[in-house]
């Protein structure tokens, strides 16, 4: 790539080349669902869109061809529900066939982002990043269509930035800015560590967007600022409006954000049972959210859920529609049958699974938080722990209260829905 030709001088204007492509002829019933669908793609689990909802609809009824991308830094191997909301979205603009870019941040993982963290992130190696990004790829394609979105890496471009490039593209942007977020401030008060690289990390994921040439930022509400950056240098060096369009948050199933310590977490890794009964433990206040965020259902049958909610219809009959779709969606409709029988079986009538899976582990002497852990029915000590704590183990149908006792074999029960037959060698 030749540098002289993608990275201006400061004061040096482009000027944005037309892409518009024709709007198709179509009658006015037809126009009427345009609008409908355009309507829906700029509100259903739409956050904000900057500059305004108003102007991005205009582009979009043009007929114009948007350039649109996502980014993510494969941070971790695994991926929940809540990430698949702004997949959702972007994929809604596959389908509307705009030219749609899949971003891997291989170079800013190395920076890290903190936009939604209380403290700098550890920096990964590369294999780390790679290794994340195939697992996070076979996940994401339960929603995304990689056959007609364009993948690339951030390295390309960053890595062979001089040291006076991004010195002219630092001059874009005020530090007063970036120590003014709320975690960084907080940091700051703190008297805890904010690293320099941090503040560059905005700035990277602007420059993304330039080289891009975007129209259209997709991201989550915490990105915001950062996705703010990729307007000013497509402002300031090619002299183009540009969109940021930011999607809602979708809540853990305890209403608290999603995350692997609190265990609130519904992973598209799950197994269709783990995913159906995970979906069932979801609080009711949060049933027209996951309906909206979770799933392709249409917004009359969302409407029809509310409804049926306000006139106190039984919450667990919702429950299982709504943990039936997101199965049906993400694995298939047999395995949501199968999923729907087995937590109908064991959780509604507990009764023991037809089928319960036989593990051998080696040694003797293992207290039951290893075993939890060694077996995969807890993902960590800690979270083993908390199960035990929370009176959510049983074997042979005896609660465990000692999470340090040890194990000698049996029937081994965790919450509702996870049996295994353990015995050790």
């Amino acid at each position: 790539m030749d540098k002289s030709s993608t990275f201006p001088d400061k004061t040096e204007n482009s000027q944005e080349k037309s892409n518009n492509v024709e709007p198709d002829n179509c009658s006015e019933k037809n126009n009427v669902k345009v609008l409908d669908k355009t309507e829906e793609l700029l509100t259903r689990g739409v956050a904000n869109i900057v500059p305004s909802k108003d102007n991005l609809e205009k582009v979009l009824k043009s007929g114009k061809k948007l350039n649109i991308y996502l980014g993510i830094d494969p941070t971790a191997p695994k991926i929940h529900l809540g990430h698949t909301v702004p997949l959702r979205k972007l994929q809604k603009f596959v389908e509307l066939n705009h030219n749609v870019t899949f971003l891997i941040g291989d170079f800013t993982a190395l920076i890290g982002d903190t936009s939604d963290k209380d403290s700098e992130r550890p920096s990964l190696s590369k294999q780390q990043i790679e290794d994340n990004f195939k697992t996070y790829k076979n996940q994401a394609e339960k929603i995304l269509d990689f056959s007609k979105v364009k993948i690339v890496h951030n390295s390309e471009w960053l890595k062979k930035l001089s040291y006076e490039e991004v010195v002219k593209l630092m001059q874009q942007f005020s530090l007063n800015d970036f120590i003014s977020r709320e975690l960084i401030k907080k940091r700051l008060g703190e008297g805890s560590r904010v690293a320099l690289h941090e503040a560059q990390y905005p700035a990277m994921q602007g420059y993304d967007s330039y080289i891009l040439d975007t129209d259209l930022q997709i991201g989550g509400t915490d990105q915001i600022f950062n996705m703010q950056a990729g307007r000013t240098l497509i402002k300031n060096w090619k002299n183009k409006e540009s969109f940021i369009l930011s999607t809602e948050f979708l809540m853990g199933t305890d209403g608290r954000k999603m995350s692997k310590t609190w265990g609130n977490a519904i992973w598209l890794e799950d197994s269709p049972q783990d995913m159906y009964a995970k979906v069932m433990s979801v609080k009711d206040a949060l049933i027209p959210q996951y309906f909206t965020l979770a799933t392709n259902v249409t917004i009359e049958e969302i409407k029809q859920v509310e409804e049926d909610i306000n006139a106190e219809a039984n919450p667990m009959d919702i429950k299982k529609k709504l943990a039936f779709e997101i199965v049906k969606e993400l694995y298939n409709e047999n395995e949501a049958n199968k999923a729907q029988e087995h937590f109908e079986k064991t959780v509604q009538q507990k009764e023991l699974p037809d089928q319960i899976e036989e593990i051998e582990l080696r040694g003797n002497g293992l207290s039951i938080i290893d075993v939890l852990t060694q077996s995969k029915l807890a993902e960590s000590k800690s979270e083993a722990k908390r199960l035990i704590e929370q009176k959510g183990v049983s074997i042979n149908n005896q609660p465990v209260e000692d999470p340090n006792s040890i194990f000698k074999g049996g029937l081994v029960k965790v919450g509702k829905r996870k049996f295994a037959k353990i015995k050790l060698n």
